[in-house]
């Protein structure tokens, strides 16, 4: 992996392929792996730059409470070392929520950016309860216990041999997530402000994808504002991940909101 300096903390990333940047962000105690059956198939054609994101994988998990401000600014800081003035940005899950802090103080440096199993909603109370007890399990029980009960209900309810493997590959990941690192982005997480409005206001091209069968975020939730730049999409069948459940269909809705979002960007 590359790696680069932000505020003194190293953040790793990986790249491949050529053409138009598009920036993938991993969701919560995952990393750049989480998108390792997408980008072979977006690479022929796009350039894809995928970080771990703070706390997370490789890069490096300062102890403390982070922001969701925090991870975009890493991400910005990324994008300047690369001298990229303009990317594509999608974001799965907490990924989403770093998307749309940059989106809302950095717009013009995006083409376009996309929610994949995502939402502009803020955490309700119970949600911000689940977070504190996420920080507790952590602490008390461990990483691994917490990613063992995680995990499973990431992925659309079925009992095939195929799911029991994406769990487990899952699981795996999740396992690298420094302790100190999950429970400070819970926290960030917790303290998310409403963001439909960044979504609801934007004039560029807007993504937002949903997994038919998602547990974890409904379609109502990703889809809460229609207007002609957002282009929603639900992918058949996919629970919370289906950049592993149904990485070829995935990839085909990001191409398609690509090409055009391409045109546009380069009409202004």
């Amino acid at each position: 992996m590359e790696k680069v300096l932000c505020d003194g903390y190293t953040l790793c990333y990986t790249e491949q392929g050529q053409g138009e940047p598009i920036v993938l962000l991993h969701g919560f105690c995952g990393n750049s792996e989480y998108w390792d059956k997408v980008v072979p198939l977006l690479s022929g054609s796009y350039r894809c730059i995928v970080p771990d994101l703070r706390g997370h994988g490789h890069s490096d998990a300062p102890l403390g409470a982070y922001s969701i401000e925090q991870m975009a600014d890493d991400v910005l800081k990324l994008l300047d070392e690369l001298d990229l003035p303009k990317v594509t940005m999608l974001g799965h899950s907490m990924g989403g929520y770093v998307t749309l802090s940059f989106t809302q103080r950095y717009a013009s440096r995006l083409n376009g950016f996309g929610l994949i199993h995502s939402t502009g909603y803020p955490d309700d109370e119970a949600g911000k309860e689940k977070r504190l007890k996420a920080v507790s399990t952590i602490q008390s029980e461990g990483i691994t216990a917490f990613i063992d009960d995680l995990v499973p209900g990431l992925f659309a309810l079925d009992e095939s041999e195929t799911r029991e493997q994406l769990i487990a590959k899952t699981k795996e990941i999740g396992y690298m997530t420094p302790p100190q690192g999950a429970a400070g982005v819970a926290l960030a997480m917790r303290e998310r402000p409403d963001r439909r409005d960044v979504i609801s206001a934007s004039t560029l091209p807007v993504l937002l994808v949903a997994g038919e069968k998602d547990q974890v975020i409904p379609a109502e939730k990703v889809f809460t504002a229609d207007h002609p730049n957002i282009t929603q999409a639900t992918v058949p069948g996919a629970g919370h991940m289906s950049m592993m459940e149904a990485p070829e269909e995935l990839a085909k809705v990001i191409k398609s909101f690509l090409e055009p979002s391409q045109s546009k960007s380069g009409n202004q």
